[in-house]
Order: structure tokens, then C-alpha cells, then sequence
């Protein structure tokens, strides 16, 4: 999932978060054991607990769906999150590493997922996360979309505990920057990282927006095409391709 935010004192600032599940109170640990036992065990997993925490901090935030993760709980779990004014993005079909596809099935992982995404959301997405950041000349030819990254704190690593994973973000953190990090199942460090990484940065006086309102409130429009992997909004060199 990645939030967008903005520094809200007279000049616009932008910061962009993908995060993960958060730490629960002891009330709510019975109502979220519940809860996970009735989500997929994918990439999608620990969306609604997320979502749960968006509205906690009354904030918004994007989400890159995997079209192959998408089924009827996790579809529910999208309509909530764009009922609470949250953004949908893609993140391919399949999450390979498509630097080793041809066009054709580049094209295909986008289109297939773009069509899944807009059967939900009733808009296509305007923005695409690569799996693995693993990018190529060929994916930056064929996908019509601007590519996004983000600063983030090694969340993918189990021996990074949730407090280094924070401070990694808030010292990176600055005007314009996207922060990421991962939903997906027992990543339970990122989650207990998002009650220290949210409070910090709105008592900063960071807003939380989607990508599209971060580029718009910013002045910048993303390029396509361009080799750009936007980890801030200013970002203007390209990603050096693996092949």
C-alpha cells in the first residue's frame, strides 16, 4: 500500500508511504485474529487490517494490487479502501521478475491487470510499481505508465525490527519523497513501524494524499517512457535497466 502526504505550512510538500499492517491495542488483537483468518494468504493479506489503521489516523493511502491476488475477499477489501478516498495502482499480473519478459507479455501482465483493477474501481490505474524494482528496456517501452518506488526501510527483512525500520524512513524522508512498504502476511514489524513512521511525520505537519493529488499538489507531471523510477516526485534521472 503507499500513502501520499503533504507538508502542509504555506509551501506544498509531498511524501508518499506504501505500508503494511500496524500494531494493535490489546482490544482489538481477538477482533484482528478474526479478521485474518477470513483474508487470502498473499500479497493481499493484511490489506484490511491497513485499512483499518487509514481510517484510524484518518489518512489516505494507494495501494499496487497484484491482479492474480485479487478474489472475492480482497475485492471487498479494495471497495473499502476507495470508499475511504484511497488510490488503486498497479503491480502487475503476476509479481515475476519481468525484466527477462518480451513485450507481448509485458503488455499483457499491465493490461490484464489494468482491466481487473478497473472492473473493481471503474478507473484504470495511472501508476505502476515494478515487482522487485527489477526494470528493462523493454518495460519501459511497452508500459504506458509512470514507474514508482520509494524510500523504505528493508521491511522484506525478518531481522529489521520495527523501530531501525522507522527511523530508516523518517531519515530519508523529505519534500516530496515515497516511502514503501509491504502488506503482506506476518510482516508484523511493519506494521508495529507504522505507529511510530505516521504520528511522527503528521506532528511534523505532513498531509496524507494519494500518488495522483502528490504529482498534481507538486507541480509535476510523471513522465512514461522516460527510465524514471519515481522515489520522489522531483526525480528527473533515469533507473539504469538490468537488461
Amino acid at each position: 500500500m503507499i500513502v501520499t502526504a503533504s507538508h502542509n505550512p504555506k509551501e506544498y510538500n509531498g511524501l508518499k508511504m506504501t505500508f503494511n499492517r500496524q500494531s494493535l491495542t490489546e482490544e482489538q488483537i481477538k477482533t484482528v485474529k478474526e479478521l485474518t483468518e477470513e483474508i487470502l494468504k498473499n500479497d493481499n493479506g493484511y490489506r484490511q487490517v491497513i485499512t483499518g489503521y487509514v481510517k484510524k489516523y484518518d489518512i489516505v493511502a494507494s495501494f499496487f494490487l497484484i491482479a492474480d491476488n485479487i478474489n472475492d475477499e480482497s475485492e471487498k477489501i479494495v471497495k473499502e479502501c476507495i470508499a475511504h478516498g484511497c488510490e488503486i495502482c498497479n503491480h502487475a499480473k503476476t509479481h515475476s521478475h519481468m525484466q527477462t519478459f518480451t513485450a507481448d507479455e509485458v503488455r499483457e501482465e499491465i493490461e490484464y491487470t489494468d482491466r481487473a483493477i478497473e472492473k473493481i474501481t471503474g478507473y484504470k490505474p495511472r501508476f505502476f510499481r515494478p515487482p522487485y524494482i527489477d526494470v528493462s528496456q523493454t518495460m519501459y517501452d511497452t508500459i504506458n505508465l509512470p514507474f514508482i518506488c520509494g524510500i523504505h526501510g528493508e521491511d522484506w527483512e525478518d531481522s529489521i525490527l520495527a523501530k531501525e525500520r522507522a527511523e530508516m524512513i523518517l531519515s530519508q524522508a523529505c519534500d516530496g519523497s515515497i516511502i514503501l512498504m509491504h502488506d503482506f502476511t506476518d510482516n508484523d514489524e511493519t506494521v508495529k513501524a507504522l505507529d511510530i513512521v505516521i504520528p511522527e511525520l503528521l506532528a511534523q505537519g505532513y498531509e496524507f494524499v494519494n500518488i495522483s493529488d502528490l504529482f498534481k499538489d507538486g507541480g509535476v507531471e510523471p513522465t512514461v517512457h522516460s527510465g524514471i523510477v519515481y522515489s520522489n516526485i522531483h526525480d528527473t534521472e533515469p533507473r539504469e535497466p538490468l537488461c
